[in-house]
């Protein structure tokens, strides 16, 4: 029986603050108790951390990535084991990757080829979402069973004709079959027949560069996308949940929508946040390694992002990590911006861009640890295994400096990927150690863990639903 104890920290769950030391028993939370008080000074353990001066925080959830990612005639970037590891280094302890169901094969086999890639890889736990690609009578009933085993969740497209997408039929039917087996519908909301028209005429024009990329996958077909998947979802009588939200105007799609009072929500990303279409301008094709979709939108959106996730209007923040390199992949897209691989990376930067964002004044720090640990875990079945720091949860904690300062950059981070997309940004709050399981994975800012220590996590369905 292994025990170690955190002493001295603030302890921030989404709920709660609190100066308490922390006892850690056989990989999970078995107690709490207020720093210096007779029944936390009775505890003893093999190993102590001390975190006074530091933030105890649940390690992150991030619901949205993409490793190996076939896209665009190429894979993203990081594997599995990289990562994983640098999702921990960023003091994110459980990924919920996306299984890709390929058109004219089952959903069973494309769970089997991203189970084979993760297995005995992974740093830090990890899960499935399950898209689908090819809706018929047989992946119905597949569904029902993938649900039965811990894959809650199914992503569907609205963009990517010929690869990923769905028509409006197809949607409905996997909508209706989620209301019945209490999966959870994720929608990719842009109109993608009409982005591919605006596409090719930019293309006949010679409109080529990387900034016209977010001209042609214009903000209301985000729009017009999510109210349309809102009304399948309200038909089906299905909850619906809406990736990488970027555009003011889809926002205000969301929250008309819970208004209403539907079981509809909203996750977006910290590129939408920090980042904008002054970036996919940038000279020399460096606007490439920006290219993600839905695409950055003009700074002016930002703010009805924050207001949104303040308001709860959005409630999850996930990264949508998907890298590719500037060199030899971003690349291929010279002379088309179409033809560039759509993805940016930015695992290890979620939990400490959301920290700024406590130091900017856009969020308080319980919403802070609400939007990136405790909401995804409940969202996708998780919780409270995951996402909070309580008795009988896992032991996925993370030591967090909330004065140390550092500048992203590519030659620091532990991405497998040649650019940094927050280059030389400067933010105060950095991961000083992290435990998975209760095991040290990241000690004092080095990296104590190993591939395989990750497990695979069945979810149960969703725990946020009105």
């Amino acid at each position: 029986m292994s025990r170690t104890v955190i002493r001295g920290g603030l302890v921030i769950t989404a709920s709660d603050e609190m100066h308490a030391d922390v006892l850690i028993e056989d990989g999970r939370v078995v107690a709490l108790a207020a720093t210096g008080t007779p029944t936390a000074e009775s505890w003893t353990a093999e190993r102590t951390i001390d975190a006074a001066g530091k933030y105890v925080i649940p390690g992150g959830v991030d619901a949205h990535t993409h490793m190996e990612l076939p896209f665009g005639g190429t894979f993203a970037s990081d594997t599995f084991e990289t990562g994983t590891r640098a999702a921990a280094w960023g003091g994110t302890t459980t990924i919920v990757d996306f299984a890709v169901q390929s058109v004219g094969h089952s959903l069973r086999e494309g769970l089997d080829a991203w189970n084979a890639k993760a297995d005995g890889q992974c740093a830090i736990d990890y899960a499935f979402h399950m898209i689908v690609s090819d809706v018929n009578q047989d992946t119905l009933k597949e569904m029902d069973l993938l649900v039965e085993e811990g894959v809650t969740s199914f992503k569907q497209f609205m963009a990517y004709p010929g690869v990923f997408y769905s028509d409006d039929g197809q949607i409905l039917r996997a909508m209706q079959r989620s209301a019945e087996n209490g999966g959870l519908i994720m929608m990719h909301a842009e109109n993608g027949i009409a982005i591919d028209v605006l596409v090719e005429q930019a293309l006949a024009r010679g409109e080529t560069d990387p900034r016209f990329h977010g001209e042609v996958r214009k903000a209301l077909l985000e729009a017009e996308a999510t109210h349309r998947a809102i009304k399948l979802a309200q038909v089906a009588g299905a909850p619906l949940y809406v990736v990488h939200v970027s555009a003011q105007e889809a926002v205000a799609e969301l929250a008309r929508a819970r208004d209403e009072g539907l079981n509809v929500f909203g996750e977006t990303c910290p590129q939408y946040l920090f980042l904008s279409t002054d970036n996919l301008a940038e000279p020399d094709f460096e606007g490439s390694k920006y290219v993600c979709s839905t695409p950055l939108r003009p700074q002016e959106h930002q703010a009805a992002l924050w207001r949104g996730l303040r308001t709860n209007d959005l409630q999850v923040v996930s990264t949508d990590h998907c890298p590719f390199c500037f060199v030899g992949q971003k690349e291929l897209g010279r002379g088309d911006f179409s033809k560039i691989p759509n993805g940016l990376p930015g695992v290890e930067n979620r939990m400490d861009l959301l920290h700024q964002a406590v130091v900017d004044g856009h969020l308080s720090r319980r919403r802070w640890i609400e939007i990136a640990c405790a909401t995804p875990a409940r969202m996708f079945g998780l919780y409270p295994k995951k996402g909070t720091i309580a008795p009988g949860a896992d032991a996925d904690i993370v030591i967090y400096d909330p004065h140390a300062e550092q500048v992203m950059s590519v030659e620091t981070h532990h991405m497998n990927v040649d650019y940094s997309a927050y280059e030389g940004k400067r933010v105060t709050g950095r991961v000083e150690t992290v435990l998975s399981r209760g095991e040290m994975v990241i000690t004092d800012r080095e990296f104590t863990g190993r591939a395989g220590h990750g497990v695979y996590t069945p979810r149960s369905t969703c725990q946020y639903l009105l």
